[in-house]
């Protein structure tokens, strides 16, 4: 059976994204240990957080550069993407700069957070294969990343933002797969099956 690794790290909501890949039919282990991680088939990169003190415990252990270096399929997922971003303006921290995106507040205050179902659009990767443009999943969060070169989805909260990323060997999400009911396993599978 193929391992999937989640990268532990100072940030929350775990074990949904572990019982969804169990109920795909992989093992998961949940590890700060750059062996394990650099080792695993596949590494997920969840969470749910503050970009600066997450950054931070990353730096201490030096994860973010093992996270950078790595060569299999990552997918972040919520903080995740935002950590894997060049900049974020939660805490003004510098992450670890995969893609070329910046992180940024919504600047409608009154309806942060982005939180419930949102429509993607813009579909253009093998990570949403079988999966139809308005397809609706779930969404937590006050920040967001811009639109670039590298978005592979959009959403639209007052302004339009990429939902998910693709650079190389790594992939992100802003929103919740473990979440968003058949779709969001749907999405997950595609990715563990890359």
């Amino acid at each position: 059976m193929k391992t999937v690794a989640l990268v532990k790290y100072n940030a929350g909501n775990v074990t949904s994204v572990v019982n969804t890949i169990h109920r795909l039919g992989f093992q998961t282990i949940i590890t700060d240990n750059p062996n394990e991680l650099i080792q695993a088939e596949k590494v997920i990169f969840p969470g749910v957080g503050e970009a600066k003190s997450a950054m931070n415990y990353l730096k201490e252990r030096g994860l973010d550069q093992i996270i950078k270096d790595l060569k299999q399929p990552v997918l972040g997922i919520c903080l995740g993407l935002q950590l894997l971003c060049q900049k974020s303006e939660e805490g003004n921290v510098n992450c670890i700069g995969i893609f070329d995106s910046e992180v940024k507040l919504f600047t409608v205050p009154r309806i942060v957070p982005h939180m419930g179902w949102n429509s993607l659009n813009n579909l253009k990767s093998p990570l949403f294969k079988g999966i139809s443009e308005e397809s609706n999943v779930y969404f937590v969060h006050s920040y967001y990343a811009t639109i670039g070169k590298e978005t592979i989805a959009q959403s639209d909260y007052e302004q339009v933002f990429s939902s998910a990323l693709h650079k190389n060997n790594f992939y992100a999400v802003q929103f919740h797969p473990e979440k968003s009911a058949d779709i969001g396993a749907a999405i997950l599978k595609n990715f563990l099956e890359l």
